[in-house]
């Protein structure tokens, strides 16, 4: 078990393999400086467009500022943008042998306006019908290949409800998983909720919980130890982390339940915060780090981007400071 400072630099040595959704987040950067004669609205005079990996791709690159090796399965479109999500990974130094292209399905894009650091409008172009079963099971070959070539210290499944994480695909890695006995962990989204019987770790938002649960969940120690009973009976999985926004974060230790609050932080945009806290709990995971551990470094990963505008990755200098700061006041044993 590794813990405290001794975990940023074992996170050098750590591969980890990232399935799920994977996109470009797009930001279309102006001025505003007069209001539509053709309706209410303002008129963005666009002075810069930026493209930035987003979901599953967002997750990958917050593993690799951390230090560790990310690799990335997922299914995008045989269509410009896909050509532009390759050459943002290339650009990055990441390998793009774990994507497969479709001529079934667009790669998703999530355009944002903004104007003055003001997040005016996003415009969404995706497709989110499942996985044909071909491109499953050629999905599932390429994980299966990675497994047998790299030595995987924990999977992450990153959930965004746009098709590539079926059934099928979920229940096939979770039980590669148990046979080789990697951790996993997941970010769910509302259509596979209840598929990842035997995860190691459950990571939803509080939004999340209260869709699924039968009953009232509120942001209270007694509500969300509940909901986390409730997830272990269906799930059987040993860890739940809730993320509550800027009441902090909820942990679940094997039925212990506490919550950690948020640090101050002059908030810009929540904008890819979820990757991140997701990011960052996968890696501790997979050091087996204590999970109270984890809670706190992704509850300061978090914060710390939604400092930032936009998608970005965390800083892991700075985290480091955080942390040893967070050592220094006794937070954390």
């Amino acid at each position: 078990m590794i813990s405290n400072l001794k975990a940023f630099t074992a996170f050098e040595q750590q591969n980890i393999l990232i399935i799920g959704d994977v996109m470009i987040d797009r930001y279309l950067n102006g001025s505003v400086d007069r209001i539509s004669p053709e309706a209410p609205v303002p008129v963005v005079r666009l002075t810069g467009q930026e493209d930035r990996l987003g979901g599953a791709a967002n997750v990958a690159l917050n593993l690799k500022a951390l230090g560790a090796t990310p690799y990335l399965c997922s299914v995008i479109g045989a269509d410009e943008n896909g050509g532009q999500l390759q050459q943002l990974l290339t650009a990055l130094q990441f390998s793009d042998r774990g994507l497969l292209q479709s001529k079934e399905r667009r790669t998703t894009v999530k355009s944002r306006v903004i104007a003055g650091n003001q997040h005016l409008l996003r415009v969404d172009a995706e497709d989110t019908h499942p996985l044909s079963a071909t491109e499953q099971e050629n999905l599932l070959h390429l994980i299966t290949e990675l497994l047998e070539q790299k030595e995987i210290h924990a999977i992450l499944f990153q959930d965004y409800n746009k098709g590539v994480l079926s059934y099928p695909v979920i229940r096939a890695v979770i039980l590669e998983a148990i046979k080789r006995d990697i951790p996993t962990a997941v970010d769910p989204k509302f259509d596979n909720f209840w598929s990842y019987k035997h995860v190691t770790l459950f990571k939803p938002n509080l939004k999340e919980i209260r869709a699924q649960m039968p009953f009232e969940v509120q942001p209270t120690l007694e509500d969300l130890n509940k909901a986390a009973d409730h997830l272990r009976n269906k799930l059987g999985n040993p860890y739940s982390l809730v993320t509550l926004s800027e009441r902090g974060i909820y942990l679940n230790n094997r039925g212990e339940g506490q919550t950690i609050p948020t640090h101050p932080r002059s908030i810009t945009d929540v904008c890819g915060a979820g990757d991140t806290v997701f990011a960052v709990a996968g890696l501790g995971l997979s050091l087996g780090m204590p999970l109270e551990e984890i809670a706190r470094l992704s509850n300061l990963a978090g914060g710390q981007v939604c400092e930032r505008v936009g998608v970005v990755p965390v800083n892991r200098e700075q985290l480091e400071q955080e942390y040893q700061q967070l050592l220094s006041e006794g937070e954390i044993s």
